[in-house]
């Protein structure tokens, strides 16, 4: 941290941060980078098992960390899952990007939007999976409320700014808020994830043109 320090003069210098600073600051920044390192070790078990069949000690055993080392950096299981899903997520939010700046007509970031949403839910059923599960335990488990509404948040987020795009690639208007576009893109999303896991070949298909059809519905052409 920088310090202000008032001189013989009465004028004020700011001094560079302290070695101990400094340390404190690699540190920190080590620990957080550990917790990812375990989180990444953690996901596919806790994907493969859910919440209520994952315990600290499964886990370790799935992975190349002992139980110690995971109770060293995690203070118990809601504290290691509600970290591997957002740093799960917090990729997921940032997949979408890339459609967002190089799609250059509403056809382009509709189709592409819709193909990348088939293609994550296709290629990662598990992990949506096991966010769906913490979502829904935190209706029993406080201690995961907090995280799973910042969460929810950073997805609706995600979901507004590629309808913005849109918007603004056809020069109108959303005709629905934010919220209530995050909802009906997650309730499809859901609900083409339990078709997916349930065997239906077609769930991709209906998953991308079902996207494709709503955003044509929530923000209409103009009249020429």
């Amino acid at each position: 941290m920088t310090t202000t320090v008032e001189n013989a003069s009465g004028t004020t210098k700011n001094n560079p941060p302290s070695n101990a600073d400094k340390v404190s600051r690699r540190q920190v920044d080590k620990f957080s980078e550990r917790r990812d390192q375990l989180a990444e070790a953690a996901l596919q078990t806790l994907a493969e098992l859910g919440y209520a069949r994952t315990s600290l000690r499964e886990i370790a055993q799935n992975s190349e960390f002992s139980h110690g080392v995971l109770h060293y950096y995690f203070s118990d299981k809601v504290d290691l899952i509600t970290h591997c899903v957002r740093h799960y997520k917090a990729r997921c939010v940032t997949r979408y990007d890339g459609i967002v700046t190089t799609a250059q007509t509403p056809a382009q970031l509709r189709s592409g939007f819709g193909t990348l949403l088939a293609e994550t839910m296709i290629d990662e059923p598990t992990m949506h999976r096991l966010w769906y599960d913490l979502r829904a335990q935190s209706l029993f488990e406080e201690s995961f409320r907090a995280d799973v509404a910042a969460i929810d948040t950073s997805l609706e987020n995600m979901i507004w700014r590629i309808v913005i795009r849109y918007a603004e690639l056809l020069g109108t208007e959303p005709a629905i808020a934010s919220s209530a576009m995050y909802g009906i893109f997650d309730g499809l999303f859901q609900q083409s994830l339990l078709r997916h896991l349930s065997g239906d070949e077609n769930a991709s298909t209906y998953l991308s043109e079902s996207v494709q059809a709503i955003l044509l519905l929530a923000v209409p052409t103009p009249n020429p």
